[in-house]
């Protein structure tokens, strides 16, 4: 078996001359990301006192099925500027970044403080503590400078050391360490700091070997993939190696690879995706969808473009190309495949809003699932307007409240996505078989008394369904209709208070299910308050002048028995309700609510 990885130790001047020179790059999934300047003089401390600071990881190129865009590393100016690099740096870029700015390069390093202020920086070892065996080499020896090499205090008024020529460095006895890796520079500065004094030379001495040999004898460990890694390993070790914090997403990864395309043209997939995301954002249900889930979309779509051409010719299903979202497959999109289905993406994600409004979801939070979307916007995609008719959007309704009220989404789902793709589209255009989703999904009577947050899916549904009654608000008699729910702040609420419930001994599992809630605006919650629903239907009808008719309309539009809350009478309240809901389910899923027998 072919070894996928090699380890071994590496000079540090020969990995940062690497860096220099161009041999060793970023992929431009790569995002910057500073480090503060403690943590770089910690860094330097620890080079200079042979500690390990941790191992690097590279990928050799070559590969020609993982072409990643490659970019210098900051500071890094190789000649031509149009260097191939021989390794991308996976693991370890703010470690060598540093390095290499601080150890390598003139320009000073970009940094921050510890309240996240900018700084630009320059570090030198202060050779009397350096060489003091009870200095701290990390608080006194290693020092940070200002760019411009003057350290002032008192706001500025005072200047406490310069350090912008050679005179001054040696005159404080400040070795700067940009040059601690360049013999020649070194060997110049130490001819002008010791000179004839035999007291110099011991100290320089002393020096040379506390920090100047530590520096270029410093071997950091290396883990090197083989130029045949696949991509998607390339991801997977990422994420579980990268020590920046920065989750790698296959966004990042194809954002790298697209730009290294033969006909990129400059195309830059994070410039297309914030202009796309900023048109999808202006619909709220799609403000901060996923960019990784957009790609899923553009995905399923591909992939199933490519398996339907096949399947007119003379093509078995085992020979036909997979439908599929998974990561593996999403990285290896082609740039032809985003431009040729990205705009089909949009406008699929555009036409699942309509259809999601029709259906009385309104916000982000009240969808069941988000991860619907990928497969909703996927199969309107394909369909356009034959969802339109009305056999086509009963079919689609049904199949996304199977989906959401069997709960059948949660966990890792592509699978299911590329199975309803395929299914939907085919039972909506070509009345074939009902959708396994469909077919699988269950709703047991008594999961109602469970749905209690928002954290479920099918508590969501359940609101969303009875928002189709045609639910009016206590208060106002309104419809809730997309502009109301928006104009009248309408949340959940109890209709019997639970307050109240707690002090007339009604058991939690009921009176906090969401049986006992209901959808309502702002001001109306603030009439509800603690009240009994005699006493607040009795007070909103009083003060609107609502009749005792019209408010049994409005509670009858949320399936409530106006006689029972009348009554205050909650066991009969509930019943009903639950029975109700039970109804509403099963017309929505299109088969029956499974019940307990003992129930």
């Amino acid at each position: 078996m072919e070894k996928r990885f090699t380890s071994d130790d590496l000079p540090l001047p020969d990995m940062l001359s690497a860096v220099g020179q161009g041999a060793l790059q970023l992929p431009d999934f790569q995002r910057s990301w500073v480090w503060d300047d403690d943590h770089i003089r910690s860094l330097l401390a620890s080079i200079s006192l042979s500690y390990p600071i941790g191992a690097v990881m590279t990928l050799q190129t070559g590969n020609a099925d993982v072409r990643f865009q490659p970019r210098p590393l900051e500071g890094a100016e190789p000649k031509p500027s149009s260097t191939e690099p021989e390794l991308l740096l996976l693991d370890g870029q703010q470690r060598l970044t540093s390095l290499f700015l601080a150890l390598k390069s003139p320009k000073p390093v970009k940094t921050r403080d510890a309240r996240g202020a900018e700084l630009h920086r320059h570090y030198y070892v202060d050779i009397n503590k350096a060489i003091a065996g009870d200095a701290d080499r990390e608080e006194d020896a290693i020092v940070s400078v200002p760019a411009d090499r003057v350290v002032r205090s008192d706001f500025g008024r005072k200047i406490d050391l310069t350090l912008t020529n050679r005179e001054e460095e040696i005159d404080a006895e400040m070795f700067p360490l940009e040059i601690v890796l360049d013999h020649s520079a070194t060997l110049d500065w130490q001819m002008a700091y010791a000179g004839p004094s035999p007291e110099r030379q011991q100290k320089w001495k002393r020096f040379q070997e506390e920090i100047i040999l530590p520096f270029n004898n410093y071997q950091i460990p290396t883990i090197r993939l083989a130029k045949a890694t696949p991509k998607e390993a390339v991801c997977q070790v990422f994420e579980k190696v990268n020590t920046g914090g920065v989750t790698l997403t296959v966004f990042e990864l194809l954002t790298a690879t697209f730009a290294a395309d033969v006909d990129a043209d400059d195309f830059k997939l994070r410039d297309d995706w914030d202009k796309r995301s900023h048109e999808l954002g202006k619909y709220g249900l799609l403000k901060r969808f996923p960019a990784t889930s957009f790609l899923q979309i553009v995905s399923l779509l591909a992939t199933y473009d490519r398996r339907r051409a096949r399947r007119s010719e003379d093509s078995t299903d085992e020979s036909l190309p997979t439908v599929s979202c998974k990561r593996r497959d999403v990285l290896r999109l082609a740039l032809a495949d985003y431009r040729a289905w990205a705009d089909t993406a949009v406008e699929g994600l555009k036409q699942a809003v309509r259809f999601l409004h029709e259906e009385r979801i309104y916000r982000p939070e009240n969808l069941p699932y988000a991860t619907q979307l990928v497969p909703l916007g996927a199969i309107l995609g394909v369909v356009r307007d034959k969802a339109d008719g009305y056999s086509g959007r009963q079919r689609l309704k049904r199949w996304f409240w199977c989906g959401a009220l069997g709960e059948m989404y949660g966990g890792s789902v592509e699978t299911r996505f590329a199975i309803d793709v395929q299914d939907c589209v085919a039972w909506i255009e070509d009345d074939g078989d009902v959708p396994r989703t469909v077919q699988a999904a269950q709703f047991q009577a008594d999961r109602l008394l469970t749905l209690r947050t928002r954290r479920s899916a099918a508590y969501k549904a359940v609101h969303a369904l009875q928002l189709q009654r045609g639910s009016r608000d206590f208060r106002t008699g309104v419809p809730i209709d997309v502009d109301a729910y928006f104009d009248l702040a309408v949340d959940i609420h109890h209709v019997f208070p639970m307050s109240w419930c707690r002090e007339n001994r009604i058991a939690v599992d009921s009176a906090d299910s969401v049986v006992n809630k209901t959808a309502l605006g702002f001001k109306t919650s603030r009439v509800i308050g603690r009240n009994s629903p005699s006493e607040y239907l009795r007070r909103l009808e009083v003060d609107e002048r609502i009749d005792r008719s019209q408010m049994d309309g409005f509670l009858r539009s949320h399936d409530i028995d106006p006689a029972a809350v009348r009554e205050d009478s909650f066991e009969r309240f509930f019943n009903r309700r639950f029975e109700t809901l039970i109804d509403r389910i099963g017309m929505a899923m299109g088969k029956p609510v499974n019940r307990n027998p003992d129930r």
